[in-house]
């Protein structure tokens, strides 16, 4: 079983698309729920740290894997 509720696949996009998607998502989840973000966007790191600094939801992991980025995001 996947440790995230929901997952959202940003690969291809550009700042601030995968912010703005995932803000949309975490709209529509649980406090709580846990949602992966997938981001080929290097940008997308220092993005998403000051996303969940701001929004108060909790950067639960923040990984590169094979050119792609991986971030779990825990819902406030």
């Amino acid at each position: 079983m996947a440790d995230w509720d929901q997952e959202l696949d940003a690969t291809g996009l550009n700042c601030p698309l995968p912010i703005l998607r995932a803000k949309k998502a975490l709209a529509q989840m649980d406090s709580g729920q846990v949602l992966h973000i997938i981001a080929t966007d290097p940008g997308s790191v220092k993005d998403f740290e000051a996303f969940a600094k701001q929004t108060g939801n909790e950067l639960l992991e923040s990984r590169e894997e094979g050119g792609k980025f991986h971030f779990l995001l825990k819902k406030a």
